[in-house]
C-alpha cells in the first residue's frame, strides 16, 4: 500500500489550526506529534494505542500519544487515501473533551461542504 496523505485542515480562511497548536509547543513535544503523523501515513495497520476512532462521532478518529507526563492528542478524519488532521490538544482528563470532539466535526463539515463546491 502507497502512504496515506497527511492534509493539515484550513479554515476558510487560511487558519490551520494544527500549525498554530504545533507552533505554540516546545520543539520536542512538536517532532513527537510528527512522529505520531508519520506513523498514520506510513503503517497500514496503525496500533490502537496511536490512533482510534472515537465512539458516537461522525467518524473522527483519535490519534494518541504519550510524552512524560503530557498527553498529546491531534483529530481528524479518513477521506480516501488521506488523514485529514483537524485539531489537536493536550489531554488532561480521562475522556476526550466534548468540545475538541466538536471542532473536529464542524472542521470535518466545512472541508466535506468545500470539496463538494470545489470539485
Amino acid at each position: 500500500m502507497a502512504p496515506r496523505r497527511i492534509v493539515f485542515y484550513r479554515t476558510r480562511t487560511g487558519q490551520c489550526p494544527l500549525e498554530e497548536f504545533l507552533d505554540s509547543l516546545p520543539a520536542r513535544e512538536a517532532k513527537r506529534i510528527v512522529w505520531l503523523l508519520g506513523l498514520i501515513r506510513d503503517l497500514d495497520k496503525v496500533p490502537e494505542n496511536y490512533l482510534k476512532k472515537l465512539k458516537g462521532t461522525g467518524e473522527i478518529w483519535e490519534s494518541r500519544i504519550q510524552l512524560g507526563a503530557k498527553a498529546f492528542r491531534v483529530l481528524g478524519f479518513f477521506l480516501g487515501d488521506r488523514f485529514i488532521a483537524t485539531n489537536a490538544f493536550v489531554k488532561k482528563s480521562q475522556k476526550t473533551p466534548k468540545p475538541a470532539i466538536e471542532i473536529a466535526e464542524r472542521h470535518k463539515r466545512d472541508f466535506d461542504e468545500r470539496s463538494k463546491t470545489n470539485g
